[in-house]
């Protein structure tokens, strides 16, 4: 009963936070002819509602697709449909056609701030709450709670879903998914995480681990026995969820053409934003995109991509675990992140979820990251206005994470999961001794830099003659970050040589 009230007391927090922060700016508001992210999906609820099915993704005289034009899945485009419904019951205004264009009003907004509250309490935060509870640790029920606070108070997916506007649900179904896989509910994990997939297309960074896992366990039984009964029974699941969700669409070959190249759009290149990738990070001493074309951005981005997350695929799928599987989570999205085509600096939430999963494993590096992951989009979260939310949720979450885990005191190298490695190299004894000072005083300097970097970027005007300068010095100190985070959490998965249960969260 405490554990509820400890939980409840958490949720009630959470919630507090999330409706603080809606009460700041709003992504291009009063700022035509686009106006932003708030904007684009209020006018996909007046499209889905206006128009019929077969021409949600189509440019007609009623659907210019420059005028964010729907480019996510299905199940977008559904509960686009669903909030309209409801927006049409409380004023037809904020949905008609064409006349609705850069509606703003304070109701609207009470609304529009509503319905994400709404997603946030059915699908994001239950999963949390229930994934904290499910964690086997003889600690971990009691620090159910203050694991659930961490990651309900990451401040990343606050800022940009309650403050740069968009809905939690595809993560929200991908949590679904690995609580059902952690229970052995292999069919209804297989159908939560299409529903996410059908939701966004960019949990394509979460799909191979998903796929390796499975086929893993798959193969563990036996193909030739229980094992080919399980991959018959998911393949079948999977095919009949994507069936259900693109029903309406499946009529027509042209219909599903164009759906896909909404949400494909290859011939864009590769982003020229302040993303803090590789490509955007390399495009200051090489333009990539006008040295080679589209379709070979396409090629090599896919080729970088596809063998930074090749190890830890073939290692998941050689021995599955629950435990090598939400790291490769991990490995896999931020590979996508770091080397993909079209890349936009929210993303970077596709990380950091997932390393919420293994912040009661290794608190420090897990903080750590998150705190890099909000840093990353400061660009962004300066463009609307949420300069303060981020100056207050950041520090929280930090005093949060400290309190909650003393994280400062778990920098060892079993701490950090890095026994195995460590005793894997010679002359590790003597270097190995002072591994936790140095990694404390890297992560000093990196919160030094990070704040001085934030202080800059908020208050000192650029010099005339760089006037990126300081969006693109956040790009790269986070990109090196990340690719120093990359070969961490590939070495955690390597030289991770125990034998894990599949029946519990690890």
């Amino acid at each position: 009963m405490e554990k509820w009230s400890l939980m409840t007391i958490t949720v009630l927090l959470a919630l507090t936070v999330r409706w603080a922060v809606s009460l700041g700016s709003y992504s291009g508001a009063g700022k035509p002819p686009m106006y932003g992210d708030y904007e684009a999906q209020r006018h996909w609820q007046e499209i889905t509602y206006n128009l019929p099915i077969r021409q949600w993704y189509f440019n007609t005289s009623d659907n210019n697709l420059l005028y964010w034009g729907l480019d996510y899945p299905p199940l977008t485009a559904y509960h686009s449909f669903v909030c309209a419904y409801i927006a049409k019951l409380i004023n037809p205004d904020w949905i008609a056609l064409h006349t609705s264009r850069g509606y703003e009003s304070q109701p609207h907004k009470l609304f529009m701030r509503t319905t994400v509250f709404v997603a946030d309490l059915l699908v994001y935060i239950p999963a949390v709450i229930l994934y904290c509870f499910s964690l086997k640790e003889t600690s971990a029920k009691k620090k159910a709670s203050t694991c659930a606070l961490c990651i309900l108070l990451y401040p990343g997916l606050i800022l940009i879903d309650h403050g740069h506007f968009q809905y939690p649900l595809s993560l929200g179904f991908a949590l679904w998914a690995v609580l059902c896989l952690s229970h052995d509910w292999d069919l209804l994990g297989s159908v939560a995480f299409c529903l996410a997939l059908n939701y966004k297309q960019m949990e394509l960074y979460h799909s191979l681990p998903f796929f390796c896992y499975l086929l893993g366990k798959c193969f563990k039984k036996g193909l030739k026995g229980k094992g080919l009964v399980l991959l018959t029974k998911l393949a079948g699941t999977v095919v009949l969820s994507f069936a259900a969700c693109w029903l309406p669409f499946g009529t027509d070959v042209e219909q599903i053409m164009q759906v896909l190249r909404r949400l494909f759009p290859i011939d864009r290149g590769l982003p020229c934003d302040k993303v803090a990738n590789i490509w955007c990070s390399l495009s200051v001493l090489i333009k990539i995109k006008n040295v080679v074309s589209p379709r070979t951005q396409l090629k090599l981005s896919f080729a970088v991509t596809f063998l930074s997350l090749l190890p830890a695929c073939i290692k998941l799928t050689v021995q599955p675990s629950l435990r090598g599987f939400k790291f490769a989570l991990v490995t896999c999205a931020l590979s996508f992140f770091l080397f993909s085509f079209q890349v936009h600096e929210k993303s970077i939430l596709l990380v950091s979820v997932p390393v919420c999963l293994i912040i009661n494993e290794i608190p420090f590096m897990a903080t750590w990251f998150l705190l890099v992951s909000t840093f990353s989009m400061l660009p962004l979260l300066l463009k609307d206005g949420l300069l303060l939310a981020y100056a207050v949720t950041t520090p929280a979450f930090l005093a949060v994470c400290l309190a909650s885990f003393s994280i400062l005191e778990k920098t060892s190298a079993e701490d950090l999961q890095l026994k195995a490695f460590s005793l894997s190299l010679k002359g590790y004894v003597s270097w190995f001794k002072s591994f936790p000072r140095i990694v404390r005083s890297l992560f000093l300097l990196s919160l030094s830099l990070m704040g001085v970097l934030s202080v800059l970027s908020a208050a000192v005007p650029p010099p005339q003659s760089l006037p990126d300068l300081f969006p693109v010095s956040v790009s790269i100190v986070s990109c090196l970050h990340f690719l120093l985070f990359l070969v961490y959490f590939n070495v955690v998965i390597l030289w991770d040589s125990k034998n894990r249960s599949q029946k519990k969260m690890s």
